[in-house]
C-alpha cells in the first residue's frame, strides 16, 4: 500500500540491506503485502548475491571515442580482464562504467586497460559510485590502554564479541592494539570505543579500512612556501592516507579514513592551519564532470577556429585572388621548382594535415593498434589521400615537367567540416543531460550549520559548504532557501514545495518530526533541521545516480547498430577501393569520354576523388549515435516529469506492453482506508467493542489496523465520528496508555489477520478464513452484514472474543480520481488492464466495475501473482505491473516491466524498471507514451541513417554521374558526413525536450459526500 510522501524513508541500495516488511503486513485478506521470503524472491536474490556480492563499482572518463566502434573496442578491453564481471561503455557520455572484485583487478588496472586500447582515461571522482553490494563490515584498528595481563586481553576480547555487528575481534597485549570487523550498519566505531571504556580501559580509533575521496579547491596559494605549507598540514593530519596536489587548477584530491576524521574536519584544519589564508571550496563531483565537457568544446572550438583560419587564405588563393591581377601575379611567381601558390598551399594544408589534424591520426592508429576500425581511420584515410597525392603530384612535375591538378585545399576543407561537425555534435551532447545539471543545481552551494557548545545549546550560526554537511548537524533553513540535505525538522513550522523532486505540485506542511528533502524550497517559516541522510545517500543523489545509470544503459536494439559499426568502416574502405579500381580500368580503357575528366586531369586521378568522396561521406557515427541519444533524452525528460527510468531495456519492453497488472489497494485506491460501518451482534457497547478491536491492532503497522485504531481513539476520547478523517495523518502510540487493554500472546496472521489474547481469552480480528481455520462459525446475520459490505465495494473484517462472533467493521478505501480514466486510456493504447488483488471476490468485482476493468483476479496471496504474471506471459506477451513499490517486489520482478507507483522519497527500489515518484495513475501513461515515442525516433533515426549511407555512398561514388553529371568533391562530402552526425544528435533533443509533453487526463469528479453518521459512506 502507497504511504504518504512525508511517512516513507529511503531505502538504500547497497550492503545486505533488503526491504523490510513488518509483521502485521498481511493481517487481512485485501493486504498487496508480499513476504519477502518467498521463494521466487530468495532465487533471485541469491543469484544476484552469487555475481556481485563484494564487487566493486567505478566509472572511468574515456577520451578519444569517436563512434560505436570506439566505444565496442573499449567495452572489448575491459571484459577482457580477469575479474571484470560487467562493463558497459557510453559514447556520449564519453563514460565507462565497470563493475570488477577487487580482490583481482585494481582501479589501476581498468585505467591502464583502456589505455592500451588507445584512449585516453581518468577515474571519476563520484561519491555516488560505490560498491554494488556495499562493504558488509570495516576492519578497525582500535587503541586500547590500561592491559597488563593475558587475563585483560580476554576481558577485553569477550566484550567485542559480544557487541552486535561484531564479526570479529582480536586483541594483542604487547601493542596495545586490537583489531575490530564489524558492520557500520549496526554498530558505530564511537559505540565500540565506549565498549571499551565501559569495561574500564582507554579506547580511541587508530584507522579503519573504509575509505573516502574529497576533492578541493584552494584559494590563496601564491608560491611554492604556501604548497608546502598546505602539505604539512595534510601529512599532519591523523587519517589522511593520500593527497595529490595540482598547482594548475589549484585543487588537491585527498584519500582520508572516514571512521578517524571527517571531511569537514579536513576543510578547517587546513584553513586553520594556515591562519586564515587558505579559503576551501568542495568540488562538486558533477560540476567537476561538467567543466571537462566545457573544456573538451572549447578545445574543439579552438581546433575548428585555428583550422578555419588557415583555410580561409586557401579560398582566397583559388577563388579570389584569380580576379585580382596583382595577387595572381605574385602567386603565379617562382620560388625554386613551384610557384608561389603551391608553396603557400603546401605550408597551410601541412599545419591543418599534421598539427590540427593530429587528433585524428592519433586515434586512427589507436583503432588499428587494437584491430578495430571507427570514423577516425576514414577522415586520416581520405585526408591523407588528398595531401600525399598533391605532394606526389607537385614532385612529379618538377621532375617530369607535366602539372597534374593538385588538391590541398580538398584535405583543409575536409578536416575543418569534420571539427565543425565534432564541435556541434558536443554541443549536442552537453544539451541531452541537461536533465541531469537541472537535478544538480537543485542542491544548494551553502548551508547554515547550528554550532551547539557542550550544554547543547546554539552559540553560533556558521555558513558551510552542502556537502561537508553530516549526519546529525542542525541545520537552520531561512524563507526561500533551499534545504541542504535530507532530514527532520526538530523546531519551527513551514511550507515546503517538494514539486522538483517528488512532482507532487502542492506545497506541503512541515512541523516538529517532519521529514524533510534536501533541494527542496521552503517558503514561510524559519525551519530547523537535523540532517539523517547526506551526500550520496540523499533523495536527490539517487534520483540522479539512477538516471546517470539508466543513460549509461544499453537498449537491446543497440546490439544492431553495434554489429553494424564493426564491419562499417571496413565495408566503406573495400567500396572505395572498387570505386578507384573501376574508374581507374574504365579510363584506361576508354569506356568513358576523356571530356568528363578536369582539365589537366587523368584517369589515375578523376578515380582518386571518387574514392576519397566514398571514404569521407560515409558516417558510422550516425548509426552509432541513433540509440544512445534518444536514451539519454527520453530518461532526462521523464526525471522532469517525475518518472525514473531504470535503464534501456525498461524503456525497450515499455512500449510493447500488452498486459498491465494493477495492484488494487494504494494503486488503485487511495490507500487511505476509513471504517465505515460498525455492528455488533452480542449486544456489547460500541464503545467496548472498539476498544477490544484496537487494543488487538494496537501492535500492527498495516494500515487497515491504523484505521481501526484512529476510529476507536476518536471514539473513545470524543465520540465524535467526525474527527475520525482528520486522525488519519497522526500517530496514536502516545496516547494507547490508559485506554487500550492489556495483550498478551500477538501474533500476525499473513493473508488471514491477527491472534492476541486479552484477559485470558483468544481475540481474532481478521477475515472469514481466519475464522474457518479456528472453526468459528459466522452467524447468519454477520455473513448477510459482510455480504453488504463487499457488493459496495468495501473491505469486511469480522471479529470474535472467546470463539464467538461478537461483531463485524466495514472499511472503505477510496478509489484515485483518475482510476478510471486511466483504465479507459489504456484500452484506447491496445493495453490490457487487469486487477490483481488479495481481497475478496465480491469487493474486488465492485472495484474493477467502478474503474472499467473486465479481468479481475482476486483472493490471490501474495506469492500468487508472480504465478498470474507467468500465467499471461506464457505466450511471448509482454507484461507490466504497477505495484507500490514496497510490498510487490516478487511481482514487480517478475514482470517484463515493473512500475513502482506512488514511491515518493523512496527511489531505490531494486525490483522496480520503472519509479514513479507521484501517487498518480496519470504517470503509468506517461510512462509507457514515453517508451512508444522515443522508440518511434530511434526507429526512425536507424531509417535516416541507413537511408544516408545506402543514398550518399552510390551519390558519392559516382554511380549517377554517367547520366546526371552528379559529381560531389571531397570537400563538400567530408561537410554532409559532419552534417549527419549533428543531425543526429539533435533531433531527438528537439522533437522530445521542446515538442514531446506529459499527457494530461481530464480527472473525474467524485461527489463528496458530508455523511456524519458511524455509518456514513466513507467518501
Amino acid at each position: 500500500m502507497a504511504p504518504s510522501l512525508r511517512d516513507l524513508q529511503l531505502t538504500a541500495v547497497s550492503g545486505d540491506r533488503r526491504p523490510e516488511t513488518v509483521a502485521a503486513a498481511n493481517d487481512f485478506p485485501d493486504l498487496e503485502d508480499v513476504r519477502l521470503l518467498d521463494s521466487y524472491e530468495e532465487e533471485e536474490r541469491e543469484k544476484m548475491e552469487s555475481i556481485e556480492e563484494g564487487m566493486k563499482r567505478i566509472q572511468v572518463r574515456v577520451t578519444g571515442m569517436t563512434c560505436a566502434a570506439c566505444s565496442n573496442s573499449v567495452e572489448s578491453a575491459l571484459t577482457g580482464i580477469h575479474g571484470v564481471v560487467r562493463a558497459s561503455v557510453a559514447l556520449l557520455q564519453n563514460k565507462a562504467d565497470v563493475v570488477f572484485d577487487p580482490n583481482f583487478v585494481k582501479d589501476e588496472d581498468i585505467k591502464n586497460a583502456i589505455e592500451d586500447a588507445g584512449f585516453e582515461a581518468e577515474i571519476l571522482l563520484d561519491s555516488n559510485i560505490s560498491q554494488i553490494k556495499s562493504q558488509k563490515t570495516l576492519v578497525g584498528q582500535f587503541r586500547i590502554g590500561g592491559m597488563t595481563c593475558a587475563a585483560c586481553v580476554n576481558s577485553v576480547e569477550g566484550i567485542l564479541r559480544n557487541l552486535p555487528g561484531v564479526k570479529r575481534a582480536v586483541v594483542a597485549l604487547a601493542t596495545s592494539l586490537g583489531e575490530v570487523e564489524y558492520d557500520p550498519n549496526v554498530i558505530s566505531k564511537d559505540e565500540i570505543v565506549n565498549a571499551i571504556e565501559d569495561a574500564g580501559f582507554e579506547g580511541a580509533l587508530v584507522q579503519s579500512n573504509a575509505q573516502d575521496k574529497i576533492l578541493l579547491g584552494v584559494i590563496g596559494l601564491s608560491n611554492e612556501m604556501d604548497a608546502n605549507i598546505l602539505n604539512d598540514i595534510l601529512r599532519n593530519l591523523k587519517g589522511v592516507r593520500q593527497f595529490e596536489f595540482d598547482k594548475t587548477l589549484p585543487q588537491i584530491e585527498v584519500l582520508f579514513d572516514p571512521e578517524v576524521i571527517s571531511s569537514r574536519s579536513i576543510v578547517d584544519a587546513i584553513e586553520k592551519g594556515s591562519n586564515g589564508k587558505f579559503k576551501i571550496n568542495v568540488q562538486n563531483p558533477y560540476t567537476a564532470r561538467s567543466s571537462n565537457g566545457i573544456d573538451e568544446s572549447s578545445n574543439m572550438l579552438w581546433l575548428f577556429t585555428s583550422s578555419l583560419i588557415l583555410s580561409f587564405p586557401l579560398f582566397l588563393i583559388g577563388v579570389v585572388c584569380p580576379h585580382i591581377p596583382f595577387m595572381y601575379s605574385l602567386l603565379l611567381m617562382r620560388c625554386g621548382p613551384f610557384l608561389m601558390s603551391d608553396w603557400l598551399k603546401w605550408a597551410l594544408v601541412s599545419i591543418i594535415q599534421f598539427v590540427i589534424g593530429k587528433r585524428f591520426y592519433v586515434a586512427a592508429g589507436r583503432a588499428l593498434r587494437n584491430r578495430s576500425t571507427n570514423m577516425d581511420v576514414l577522415v586520416a584515410l581520405g585526408t591523407s589521400a588528398s595531401y600525399f597525392y598533391s605532394v606526389y603530384a607537385l614532385l612529379y612535375g618538377a621532375f617530369t615537367g607535366f602539372w597534374s591538378p593538385i588538391y590541398f585545399e580538398t584535405s583543409a576543407m575536409l578536416i575543418t567540416f569534420v571539427l565543425l561537425g565534432k564541435y556541434l555534435e558536443i554541443l549536442a551532447k552537453g544539451k541531452t543531460s541537461d536533465a541531469i545539471k537541472k537535478l544538480v543545481e537543485l542542491a544548494p552551494a551553502k548551508a547554515l550549520l547550528l554550532v551547539k557548545d557542550a550544554g547543547g545549546k546554539f552559540v553560533e550560526e556558521r555558513v558551510i559548504d552542502s556537502l561537508l554537511i553530516h549526519p546529525g548537524d542542525t541545520l537552520k533553513v531561512l524563507p526561500g532557501s533551499k534545504i541542504p540535505a535530507d532530514g527532520v525538522v526538530t523546531w519551527g513550522s513551514s511550507y515546503v514545495d517538494e514539486s522538483m523532486v517528488t512532482g507532487e505540485s502542492e506545497p506541503i506542511s512541515k512541523e516538529v518530526n517532519s521529514l524533510v528533502i534536501g533541494g527542496t524550497m521552503n517558503f514561510h517559516g524559519v525551519l530547523h533541521i537535523q540532517a539523517t541522510k547526506v551526500g550520496s545517500n540523499t533523495v536527490l543523489s539517487q534520483i540522479i545516480s539512477l538516471v546517470e545509470t539508466a543513460q549509461m544503459s544499453k537498449a537491446p536494439i543497440q546490439k544492431f547498430a553495434d554489429f553494424v559499426a564493426s564491419i562499417f568502416v571496413p565495408t566503406v574502405v573495400c567500396m572505395a577501393l572498387i570505386t578507384f579500381l573501376g574508374w581507374y580500368v574504365s579510363g584506361e580503357l576508354g569506356a568513358y569520354p576523356e571530356e568528363w575528366r578536369p582539365e589537366n586531369s587523368n584517369s589515375f586521378v578523376f578515380a582518386l576523388m571518387f574514392s576519397i568522396s566514398v571514404v569521407v561521406i560515409a558516417c558510422p557515427c550516425a548509426l552509432g549515435l541513433a540509440t544512445p541519444t534518444a536514451i539519454m533524452v527520453a530518461t532526462g525528460v521523464g526525471a522532469n516529469n517525475g518518472v525514473l527510468i531504470k535503464g534501456g531495456d525498461a524503456l525497450e519492453r515499455a512500449q510493447k506492453v500488452k498486459y498491465l497488472l494493477f495492484d488494487k489497494t494504494g494503486t488503485l485506491t487511495q490507500g487511505k482506508p476509513t471504517v465505515t460501518a460498525v455492528k455488533t451482534f452480542n449486544g456489547m457497547e460500541r464503545g467496548d467493542f472498539l476498544t477490544l478491536v484496537a487494543s488487538a491492532e494496537a501492535s500492527s503497522e498495516h494500515p487497515l489496523a491504523r484505521a481501526l485504531v484512529d476510529y476507536a481513539q476518536h471514539f473513545h476520547f470524543f465520540n465524535d465520528p467526525s474527527a475520525v478523517k482528520d486522525a488519519q495523518n497522526h500517530k496514536t502510540e502516545s496516547t494507547f496508555s490508559g485506554w487500550l487493554l492489556d495483550v498478551m500472546d500477538f501474533s500476525a496472521l499473513p493473508g488471514r489477520g491477527v491472534q492476541c489474547s486479552i484477559n485470558g481469552k483468544t481475540v481474532l480480528v481478521g477475515n472469514r478464513k481466519l475464522l474457518n481455520e479456528k472453526e468459528i462459525t459466522i452467524p447468519t446475520e454477520a455473513e448477510n452484514f459482510l455480504v453488504g459490505l463487499e457488493e459496495s465495494a468495501k473491505t469486511a473484517i469480522l471479529v470474535a472474543f472467546d470463539n464467538n462472533v461478537i461483531g463485524a467493521i466495514g472499511l472503505a478505501d477510496p478509489l484515485k480520481r483518475e482510476a478510471a480514466i486511466v483504465v479507459e486510456s489504456l484500452t484506447n493504447m491496445g493495453v490490457k488492464p487487469v486487477m490483481v488483488t488479495g481481497d475478496n471476490w465480491r469487493t474486488a468485482r465492485a472495484v474493477a466495475n467502478e474503474v472499467g476493468i473486465d479481468d479481475v483476479r482476486a483472493e490471490v496471496m501474495p506469492s500468487g501473482k508472480v504465478d498470474v504474471i507467468r500465467s499471461f506471459q506464457k505466450n511471448k506477451s509482454v507484461v507490466a505491473m504497477v505495484g507500490d513499490g514496497i510490498n510487490d517486489s516478487p511481482a514487480l520482478a517478475a514482470a517484463d516491466v515493473g512500475i513502482a507507483i506512488g514511491a515518493g522519497t523512496d527511489v531505490a527500489i531494486e525490483a522496480a524498471d520503472y519509479v514513479l515518484m507521484r501517487n498518480n495513475l496519470e504517470d503509468v501513461i506517461v510512462a509507457i507514451d514515453l517508451s512508444r515515442k522515443t522508440f518511434s525516433r530511434i526507429r526512425w533515426n536507424y531509417v535516416f541513417a541507413m537511408a544516408y549511407n545506402i543514398i550518399a555512398i552510390p551519390v558519392a561514388a559516382g554511380v549517377f554521374f554517367p547520366i546526371l553529371r552528379l559529381k560531389l568533391p571531397p570537400w563538400v562530402a567530408g561537410a554532409c558526413m559532419a552534417l549527419s552526425s549533428c543531425l543526429l544528435v539533435w533531433l531527438p533533443t528537439a522533437l522530445l525536450f521542446h515538442h514531446w509533453h506529459a499527457a494530461v487526463l481530464p480527472t473525474i469528479q467524485l461527489p463528496t459526500c458530508h455523511c456524519s453518521s458511524l455509518n456514513g459512506c466513507g467518501r
